[in-house]
């Protein structure tokens, strides 16, 4: 499936209800989204503010643009208000997979078990101040977790952790990752 079918909510939508609770982690990879993060109104407790604004973060897939996510909020909220695009970091235009066949090699050898598959991640990182400047990042993150460990619900937590020996397993990865590509 190419990525315009894989993100059709008649499509997307469904298959993602079907999968219940186990789907919820994959919505933000086939949707646009937007959270509210700041909000506007009055400067003092007693005013009742003449105008109220509401500042949003927007993630917009591959091959999406800032008018594509402000056409789907006016289908949601009607076209009875101002949207004003104040900043946008696009990503790379197309996802460069060049380095992903080493990647995978080097996590086929560390475990030769795991399946490597690229993701898209629904999340930002410091790699779309790289891509501005037409650098090509990886969130390779090799971490070998035991099966009971529950890394969504752990990650960016009040006691965000991971087990030494996943510490370990990364960091032998990514220094062969770069004994290999160095080489």
């Amino acid at each position: 499936m190419i990525l315009g079918q894989l993100t059709n909510p008649l499509l997307t939508d469904g298959v993602l209800n079907v999968l219940g609770e186990r789907g919820r982690s994959f919505d933000p990879l086939l949707h646009n989204t937007v959270c509210p993060t700041i909000l506007h109104g009055s400067a003092k407790a007693n005013v009742i503010p003449s105008e109220v604004s509401v500042e949003l973060d927007g993630r917009l897939l591959p091959g999406y643009s800032p008018d594509d996510l402000i056409a789907e909020l006016f289908r949601i909220v009607g076209d009875d208000l101002e949207i004003e695009i104040v900043r946008h970091n696009p990503g790379p235009a197309e996802p460069d997979m060049g380095l992903f066949e080493l990647l995978a090699d080097v996590l086929r050898q560390a475990d030769p078990e795991g399946i490597p598959v690229p993701l898209l991640l629904s999340a930002r990182t410091d790699a779309s101040f790289f891509s501005r400047l037409g650098i090509q990042t990886y969130g390779f993150l090799p971490m070998q977790l035991p099966e009971d460990f529950n890394f969504t619900q752990t990650i960016h937590a009040a006691d965000e952790r991971i087990p030494v020996e996943a510490v370990g397993f990364g960091a032998n990865a990514i220094y062969e990752v770069l004994r290999r590509f160095r080489g």
